[in-house]
């Protein structure tokens, strides 16, 4: 199977959220959710000076890209190339160029894989967050956003809970 890689794709000036959210509608009218991963606006937060007060506010770092975390096929590509307000891929040509680990990390969008010395089917206790204490046993493991999901008895029921990686410790 093919490796998934961040993309960015140009969009309109302004149309940024817009192409983000068609991208989105797509991958699940489309059932490209095993494809086509994560769509994402880089921001940073910026102060300004408004009326003499300070003031925190989010700004593209990027206007006018989107980057798209994506196995690159034929599929994939059309799908990104032809959403509305998308103007092309960054790259020669037609052929998209994928971004390195090292500047996915520099725009802080990927950090560092992080080794778990647990397993599914493993109990583990919750050390922080609304669930500390609560011992659950881990269903599924999910690498890319670093959580996992534990089933923890609430009401007398088992119910799934996602806990970050951080969050927990084995038992």
């Amino acid at each position: 199977m093919a490796e998934a890689h961040w993309y960015v794709a140009h969009t309109y000036s302004g149309y940024e959220n817009k192409v983000k959210t068609n991208i989105e509608k797509t991958i699940e009218n489309r059932n490209l959710q095993d494809q086509i991963f994560e769509v994402r606006i880089p921001l940073q937060e910026v102060v300004e000076m408004k009326n003499g007060k300070k003031q925190t506010v989010q700004k593209k770092m990027f206007p006018g890209y989107v980057l798209v975390n994506m196995i690159m096929n034929d599929d994939t590509w059309y799908v990104i190339r032809n959403t509305r307000g998308v103007t092309g891929f960054v790259g020669p040509g037609s052929k998209p160029v994928p971004l390195s680990d090292i500047e996915m990390f520099n725009l802080g969008v990927q950090s560092a894989n992080i080794e778990v010395d647990f397993k599914e089917g493993d109990q583990v206790n919750v050390i922080s967050g609304i669930w500390k204490d609560t011992v659950g046993k881990v269903q599924t493991i999910n690498a890319k956003k670093q959580t996992v999901t534990i089933n923890v008895e609430l009401f007398g029921r088992e119910t799934p809970v996602e806990i970050s990686f951080s969050d927990i410790r084995k038992l």
